[in-house]
């Protein structure tokens, strides 16, 4: 039988709503916990594939609360409606591991979806700094010394403005080398929530062997349907002598603006 190991994917199913993590979930300071990222497209997945009354339904924001480490390890996700209406809805996800412990919940809206024919906008609707979209360049670039394996190593990146490996603002770059579940296709909303939570580590301020500037949330609102297997992460931190801080990030397929992305950080001298 093949082992969760062997398989290109970042989780495997087991049953309806069980998956086991294979290697390409690990974050970049314990091989065994994972990087945020594959669990919380995991929570995405769980949320679009929750039925809705509609024909058709948009998701407009997710949230994602880290209740503590997410283990490397069999993993149950269940997932149901909180608030039900004629035209929005409130979904609810959990990610628990095998002891019951609930390591991660999302909570996202989502919208009737609806063909509306729109009358002119105004031109700053389309055209703003924001929605420029950062370069694509040709080459990959690895991911600074120490920082490699697991989920880093699973992504493809591409360093477009600024450089990851200096603290400070930057605009990378990211692909899903394997599917987020075997056997399936990711959608533009899982490519889009497998790499937001860099937002934090793409931007940091502070040297990270001497300092930890953990997220305690992710937070994504979602400004159109995100296309390709491409998503570029334009992030920025600032952190606060209280010990808190907060990363920021403007998300973009190919063509356009996607998202926006915000993560609150917990900051500490290790």
């Amino acid at each position: 039988m093949t082992s969760p190991s062997d398989v290109d994917a970042f989780f495997v199913p087991l049953d309806d709503n069980r998956f086991a993590s294979t290697m390409h979930t690990g974050g970049p300071w314990d091989p065994t916990l994972q990087h945020a990222g594959p669990p919380s497209a995991l929570l995405a997945r769980a949320v679009e594939r929750t039925p809705s009354p509609w024909p058709a339904a948009v998701i407009t924001r997710v949230t994602v609360d880290l209740l503590g480490p997410v283990p490397v390890a069999p993993l149950r996700v269940t997932a149901g409606v909180l608030r039900s209406g004629r035209s929005v809805e409130l979904v609810q996800a959990e990610l628990a591991a095998d002891d019951g412990r609930v390591a991660a919940r999302a909570t996202a809206w989502r919208v009737r979806h609806a063909d509306l024919e729109l009358p002119p906008l105004p031109d700053e609707h389309d055209a703003g700094p924001e929605d420029v979209v950062p370069p694509f360049p040709e080459t990959e670039d690895a991911p600074p010394i120490g920082w490699g394996g697991g989920y880093l190593a699973a992504m493809e990146w591409r360093e477009a403005r600024g450089n990851w490996g200096p603290p400070g603002a930057a605009a990378v770059w990211g692909r899903m080398r394997y599917p987020l579940v075997a056997d399936e296709q990711p959608t533009g909303l899982q490519r889009v929530m497998a790499i937001a939570d860099s937002g934090n580590g793409v931007s940091y301020v502070l040297p990270f062997e001497s300092w930890f500037f953990i997220n305690t949330d992710l937070t994504v609102h979602i400004a159109a349907d995100p296309v390709g297997e491409w998503i570029c992460l334009d992030a920025r931190t600032r952190v606060d002598p209280a010990g808190f801080g907060l990363a920021s990030s403007r998300l973009y397929d190919g063509d356009r603006l996607v998202g926006r992305g915000a993560q609150a950080l917990y900051v500490g001298e290790r």
